[in-house]
This record gives structure tokens, C-alpha cells and sequence, in this order.
């Protein structure tokens, strides 16, 4: 049974190993064009984490019956039918955030994460596993969102700063950097990309650091192995000399 703490450490491996954005690198432009506020990258992650979740479990469903020549175009039309609806709401209820993410909300239909998963994944596998894996990429594609934006956000207009989607109403606002020290490059897409790069290199280092890690640890236990059986042959050769 596994434990609480590796559960944990399970939950974080999966949000950095495979993560969409900065680990498999799917899902790139929208996360380069909306993550300038907070506001923007949780709107987008929470219609991307709705899509992902629900698309996945009804293709789960329809993949057993789906003839393969079809399959993809049977795909595409659930998940476009999903953001129509996605869209639909966000219009009505949150309209400011759905005017600021303007068509990226639509390129959801195209996005690599979604169709990516449903034909890797959720085709194969059944409504539970299909469920978990939409939501936990959604939330790990949420939290690359979340990440970039911060940062952005922060050093480019130094405000930590978070609105009600559905009132406009600001929930909190922080100055962090004074206005004479913000550096205002990382509100365009130069500043987008270069966040980008550092996150992308940060999760590649633990990465590397970790199968190093790991290669360390297997050559140690095969090293011991070695001495293990090294020791039990000249042990039970000892008494023959012995006896001889």
C-alpha cells in the first residue's frame, strides 16, 4: 500500500515529468499568447482541464465502437462539440475573460494535449483510468499556465494581481515590484518565450538530475549483487580446497 508521502511525491513527479508544456512541449502557443495575468492562465486552465476530462471519458466510451478509419475525425467533432459548449458558458458567464482569450478558446478543439491524449490514452483505456489521466494533465498543463503567468506577470507590471472572472471585481492586487523597476519586455511575447526557455531548462535539469540519480542507484545495487556473488563463490569454494 502506498503512502501518503509517495503518493505525493507521485502527484509533483507527474505535474514535472509529464508535464505538457515545458516537459512533452504540446500546447505551446496558446500558453505563449494568454499567460500575460492570472486572470488569463486559470480561465484557460480550467476550460482546458473540463475538456480534457469529459473528452477523454466519452471517447473512452465511443473507442470500442469507433471503426478505426474514422476514429480521428469522431474525436475531433467530441472535443469541438465540448468547447462550443465550454465557450458558450464563458461567454455568458464570464464575458470580459472570454473576450480577453478570444480564439484561443476555439483552438482548444486543435490543441496536441487534447487530441494527443485522447489517441494515445483514453482510447485504449477505460472511463476511470481515462478520467484520471484528463484531469491530472489538465491540472499539470494549469499549472504551467499558472507558473508562467506569475512570472510574467510580476516582473512585467509588478502587481500579483487576481480578479473575479465574473464581476470584474478585484479580489486582490499586490505590488511586489516598484513601478520604476518593472521590466515590462515580459508582457510581450520576447518575455513569453524567454520564461518559456527557463522553465523549460528547470524541468529539464531535474530531469537529468533524477535519471542520474536513478542510473547511480542501479549500478550500485548491480555492483552489490556482483560483490554478493563473488563472496558466495569463493565461500563455497573455500571447503573444497579445504578438504582436498
Amino acid at each position: 500500500m502506498s503512502t501518503a508521502s509517495e503518493k505525493k511525491q507521485g502527484f509533483w513527479r507527474e505535474m514535472i515529468y509529464n508535464n505538457p508544456v515545458f516537459g512533452l512541449y504540446l500546447g505551446i502557443c496558446s500558453t505563449l499568447a494568454i499567460t500575460t495575468t492570472l486572470n488569463n492562465a486559470i480561465g484557460m486552465g480550467i476550460a482546458v482541464i473540463v475538456v480534457l476530462t469529459v473528452s477523454n471519458i466519452v471517447i473512452s466510451l465511443l473507442a470500442p465502437i469507433t471503426p478505426d478509419e474514422i476514429h480521428i475525425p469522431v474525436y475531433i467533432v467530441v472535443i469541438a462539440t465540448l468547447v462550443t459548449v465550454v465557450g458558450m458558458l464563458m461567454q455568458a458567464y464570464t464575458p470580459t475573460l472570454y473576450s480577453t482569450l478570444g480564439t484561443f478558446i476555439d483552438l482548444i478543439v486543435v490543441n496536441c494535449i487534447i487530441l494527443g491524449r485522447a489517441e494515445a490514452y483514453a482510447s485504449s483505456h477505460n472511463v476511470a483510468e481515462s478520467a484520471r489521466d484528463g484531469l491530472m494533465m489538465g491540472l499539470s498543463y494549469t499549472f504551467s499556465l499558472i507558473a508562467m503567468s506569475l512570472i510574467r506577470q510580476i516582473l512585467g507590471t509588478g502587481l500579483l494581481e487576481f480578479s473575479n472572472p465574473m464581476s470584474n471585481q478585484v479580489i486582490f492586487s499586490l505590488r511586489l515590484i516598484p513601478e520604476a523597476f518593472v521590466i515590462p519586455v515580459f508582457t510581450t511575447q520576447t518575455g513569453a518565450f524567454l520564461t518559456f526557455a527557463v522553465l523549460a531548462a528547470a524541468v529539464a535539469a531535474i530531469k537529468n538530475n533524477d535519471e542520474k540519480k536513478e542510473a547511480a542507484a542501479l549500478k550500485a545495487k548491480a555492483d552489490a549483487e556482483k560483490a554478493a556473488k563473488a563472496a558466495a563463490a569463493k565461500a563455497a569454494a573455500k571447503p573444497v580446497k579445504e578438504a582436498a
